[in-house]
């Protein structure tokens, strides 16, 4: 799950009374072994970009694409299907003030 920051959608977005707050979503899906990991992401001042382009590595400082939405965190979850997992995402804070995108794993190769 993709934690995605949008200023514009955060101006816009309509104080809620009786949300959780992170501390306590962390706490409900983590005392319910539902979130393996997850991590805030620091800013995209601090982000490096980094390419192959005719042999060369290319790095260059700063985001790499130029949109007003950014990716500031993750959690991984373990749900039993699609629809726990938008239950779990949800109740999460930034489902108020940002937007969650629920991706699963791409299916690895069975030996």
């Amino acid at each position: 799950m993709f934690v995605v920051a949008d200023p514009d959608a955060e101006a816009e977005t309509e104080t809620e009374t009786g949300g959780l707050t992170i501390e306590e979503w962390v706490a409900d899906v983590d005392g319910r072994g539902k979130r393996i990991v997850g991590e805030r992401l620091q800013p995209l001042s601090d982000a490096t970009r980094v390419r192959v382009s005719r042999g060369q590595v290319l790095v260059t400082d700063g985001p790499f694409t130029e949109s007003k939405e950014w990716i500031c965190g993750f959690d991984i979850l373990e749900c039993e299907d699609l629809d726990e997992a938008i239950a779990i995402a949800a109740r999460h804070p930034m489902a108020r003030d940002g937007k969650l995108e629920l991706r699963p794993f791409w299916p690895g190769e069975q030996a």
